[in-house]
């Protein structure tokens, strides 16, 4: 029972710091001594610094400011003119940093009342029209260079050999060119010209992920794959920036600086929006994390080479070590392991990237009450879901119970948005409704906000509750592979209990630190936040654990390619499920993620409005697999040896599933 404990006891830790840093990091993206252009005095912009943490930098004219944009050196600038001023945003450095300057500029100037054009420097694609695509691929290359690493261990029985680098590289190799196939042609995440500059950046964030990991993984023992998982994927993946650099606080900015994935980031935007500018910097950091692996391991497999027992298992011949037979049974081994690691970064590119990077909405659901010639313009540019309501009282009714993401109210030129439903929609609402009533020389509309439960204060975007979904997944299958693990056998008489009794205790922590800590979400939702997380964890863990019965080690990687692969990139997130693309909208309501994010987020903000159909289909996961682990107990199940090694090796295999994009 004290391993049991100890090793759920790790599984918790490990899913409280996700649940830490990812939501402190991603809660309030808002700027934090953003870098920002001016060319000359106003007092729009210090009305603007007076509010919003800018660090502006004087430029002699705007041929000089937008030079600087160009070098990817402000996220913006701010014109002065006789009669009137030009704000310029770049979408390209941060599309939440965009809507924040845009923001308060325009609040600034109005209540000023100076005129102020805003112009778009460094537009984004339409194939990645919110600038998600820097941050998805970077999923992809630190999980495949980590898991490399791991499994190319387990399969030598050693971290540190001469031949490891080379090995390690020429993974990185193939699966950079694997991944930029996948993502450029193959998805069209970004055009097919940016193929060749970005190879040379995939390899490198790949080799300095997977060689640094092998390093520690020798210097540290088997402990080291559970201590890169914290460093590279929990703690720097959460100081990344994949939103923008200058939108994370001011700790998280620093703390990132100091691991891969911050410097992967900006290599790989500013290869793809900023012809290659200021790459020098993290070109170097993650160049020397690669050579310092590659030196650590090198050194220490040639002077101070690990001994690992070749003692055959007592029902099994083992070749002689160094004959042809055991030479190529190696080779084998070691490609059979990459070959897996391969498969993953490929399946992490192609579902996160395909699910993610160009969300268009089809069908959004939307109110109205009455007949409207904008509204017949916008459906001609932007597929609505259109329900016709006798008045505006109506309309919102159907909003508290979470069946739309907008209204329009014609009788006072009103359009209602959303922002708990969605962190996209309400933008995409007001600028297509916004530019029919202008070209139909219509007055411009009133927007009003409306929600049955405001945002949390530090959730201005609508991403905690997803944020919060990732540890929740992971600790739930994680759970049952330990318990597997230190247990020996995939059932036990039990086991049920146990993981019923880790998911309430996780559900507890998790709320305490995501509610009254990190004020996420509203905090007199408590307590029934609590119970909704354990079932979550609950219902994922004892669907793994009979997975793992059934299938043995290969249960727990269909656990993850089913949760993690396939049902977190179907879950619809901050976004809103009809921004995905039809073949993720449509698996979506068959796997837990989906039906977990909608019972959350629609129990916090709309009162548990249409949330039966997600609540039966996730206790349906629960007492389905319940039951058949609890007859499956009935079996006696052989136990098999349990070292340290394995319990942390187990671990480090599915800890890092599903790290934040």
């Amino acid at each position: 029972m004290k391993k049991v404990v100890v090793a759920l006891g790790i599984v918790l830790l490990v899913q409280c710091a996700f649940a830490l840093c990812l939501i402190s990091a991603l809660q309030l993206l808002v700027p934090r001594n953003m870098p920002f252009a001016v060319t000359g005095a106003s007092q729009v912009v210090n009305a603007v610094t007076s509010e919003v943490s800018l660090e502006t930098i004087s430029y002699a004219n705007e041929s000089a400011a937008v030079d600087a944009i160009g070098q990817s050196k402000v996220y913006g600038a701010y014109i002065p003119g006789a009669t009137s001023d030009t704000l310029i945003v770049v979408p390209s450095k941060s599309f939440f940093g965009r809507v924040e300057l845009e923001g308060a500029f325009a609040a600034a100037a109005k209540k000023l009342g100076r005129p102020v054009e805003v112009r778009i420097v460094k537009p984004l694609p339409q194939s990645d029209r919110l600038g998600a695509v820097t941050g998805l691929l970077l999923v992809p290359l630190l999980i495949g260079g980590y898991l490399a690493s791991v499994v190319l261990f387990k399969a030598t029985r050693t971290a540190a050999a001469p031949w490891r680098v080379a090995i390690l590289v020429g993974y990185s190799a193939v699966a950079a060119v694997l991944t930029d196939l996948i993502a450029g042609p193959g998805i069209g995440a970004y055009s097919n010209s940016h193929f060749w500059p970005l190879l040379p950046c995939f390899m490198l964030v790949t080799a300095s992920v997977a060689l640094a990991s092998a390093a520690v993984q020798r210097l540290v023992g088997p402990l080291g794959s559970l201590l890169v998982v914290l460093l590279f994927i929990v703690i720097g993946g959460a100081g990344a920036g994949g939103s923008g650099l200058s939108l994370l606080p001011t700790y998280w900015q620093e703390i990132g600086a100091f691991f891969p994935p911050q410097s992967a980031v900006t290599l790989i935007r500013n290869v793809l929006y900023f012809h290659g500018n200021r790459i020098i910097t993290p070109a170097l950091i993650l160049g020397a994390y690669a050579l310092a692996g590659a030196l650590v391991i090198g050194i220490l497999g040639r002077w101070h080479p690990v001994r690992t027992n070749t003692t055959p298992p007592p029902d099994k011949e083992m070749d002689a070590p160094g004959t042809k037979s055991s030479a190529a049974k190696n080779a084998v081994r070691i490609l059979a392991a990459l070959a897996i690691a391969a498969l993953m970064q490929c399946l992490f590119t192609s579902n996160y990237i395909s699910s993610g990077h160009a969300p268009v909405a089809v069908g959004l659901p939307f109110g109205v009450t009455g007949s409207s010639p904008i509204l017949t313009a916008v459906e001609k540019q932007f597929s609505l879901k259109v329900t016709h309501y006798p008045n505006e009282s109506a309309a919102k009714e159907a909003i508290n119970q979470s069946k739309l993401y907008g209204a329009l109210v014609p009788a006072s030129n009103t359009l209602i948005v959303v922002p708990t439903k969605s962190d996209i929609a309400p933008l995409d609402l007001v600028t297509h409704f916004q530019s029919a009533a202008k070209s139909l020389g219509q007055p411009p509309l009133k927007v009003e906000q409306y929600a049955p439960t405001p945002l949390a204060k530090k959730d201005p975007f609508n991403l905690v509750v997803s944020l919060m979904l990732v540890p929740l997944l992971i600790g739930g299958y994680v759970s049952s592979t330990m318990l597997k693990t230190v247990t020996g056998a995939p059932t036990g008489r039990w086991r049920g209990l146990i993981l019923a009794g880790f998911a309430i205790v996780a559900g507890l922590v998790i709320s305490l630190i995501v509610g009254p800590w990190l004020q996420g979400f509203p905090t007199e939702k408590f307590w029934i936040v609590w119970p909704i997380l354990a079932l979550i964890i609950a219902a994922v863990a004892v669907t793994a654990a009979v997975l793992q019965k059934l299938l043995g080690a290969a249960g727990t990687l269909v656990t993850v390619i089913l949760i993690m692969l396939f049902g977190n990139p179907s879950s619809g997130g901050a976004n809103g499920v009809p921004y995905l693309p039809d073949f993720w909208r449509t698996i979506g309501p068959y796997l837990p993620p989906r039906n977990a994010y909608i019972l959350l987020h629609d129990t916090i903000y709309f009162d548990g409005h249409g949330t039966t159909q997600a609540l039966l289909i996730l206790l349906a996961y629960l007492v389905i697999p319940g039951a058949a682990l609890g007859f499956l107990d009935w079996f006696r199940t052989p136990e098999i040896p349990v070292t340290p090694e394995t319990e942390t090796e187990a671990t480090a295999m599915t800890v890092p599933i599903g790290a934040p994009s």
